[in-house]
């Protein structure tokens, strides 16, 4: 005797084609790449990306060491942004506009968060130009998330920045 389909329209399930009542382990169905292999992919993500709470932490430093880059438009940096951040739009991350930055300084990107991938872009422009540069994974909403703080940009009583 068939039995009872689990699913209004499918066609009867059998004794054969029943799921198995031991629970499926989702973790362990694809199983764990080789040490090796493990290490050399965090690493490399470690090379790439950084996170919230070391940015914040190293920017505590007299020398932090990098530049951390807000790489959306002037608007929403003025709203709120990173403090000690800087605002370079990823458009123009140029040779000129970077300039003024030492060739070999290390650049932290970040955008509005995972949604987001302005922090890519710039992170490819700067990369493209020789640049050394790291994203800032989570971005501002990682950074609130951490339960810092974003500033605004003050601005004169004509609406231009301070």
């Amino acid at each position: 005797m068939p039995i009872p389909a689990m699913i209004p329209g499918a066609p009867p399930a059998t004794e054969t084609t029943m799921p198995s009542t031991t629970p499926r382990n989702f973790v362990r169905a694809t199983p764990a790449a080789q040490p090796e292999d493990a290490l050399e992919h965090f690493t490399a993500r470690l090379e790439l990306e950084t996170d919230c709470w070391d940015v914040h932490a190293s920017m505590k430093l007299d020398d932090p060491g990098f530049v951390l880059v807000d790489v959306w438009a002037p608007e929403y940096f003025d709203a709120g942004h990173i403090p000690g951040a800087i605002n370079i739009p990823h458009p123009q991350l140029t040779e000129e506009r970077l300039a003024e930055f030492p060739s070999d300084l290390l650049f932290v990107v970040y955008c509005a968060g995972p949604h987001c991938n302005g922090a890519s872009k710039g992170a490819v422009r700067l990369a493209t130009l020789g640049r050394p540069v790291k994203e800032m994974i989570g971005g501002a909403i990682g950074w609130l998330d951490e339960g810092y703080e974003l500033v605004a940009t003050p601005s004169t009583p004509n609406g231009s920045r301070v």
